[in-house]
């Protein structure tokens, strides 16, 4: 069975969502103290960011312009 665009959408939420997870996981877990220049802990953060950025584009209810003119 083919795949449907919004199957292939699920499924990444669901990914995404998965890595999310995992990065909290990994965040919790972070030994302390966290000092403000630890880059290990600060790349986690942007990765967390970046993973929260790409679930709110796919949720976010696409817009296609189309030219008032043919």
């Amino acid at each position: 069975m083919t795949k449907t665009p919004a199957d292939h959408v699920t499924d990444a939420k669901a990914s995404l969502l998965s890595a999310k997870q995992e990065l909290a996981d990994q965040i919790a877990n972070y030994p302390s103290p966290i000092a403000g220049c630890d880059a290990q802990f600060n790349h986690l953060l942007a990765e967390r960011r970046r993973i929260d950025a790409a679930l709110t584009a796919l949720g976010a209810e696409i817009h296609i312009p189309t030219p008032r003119a043919p």
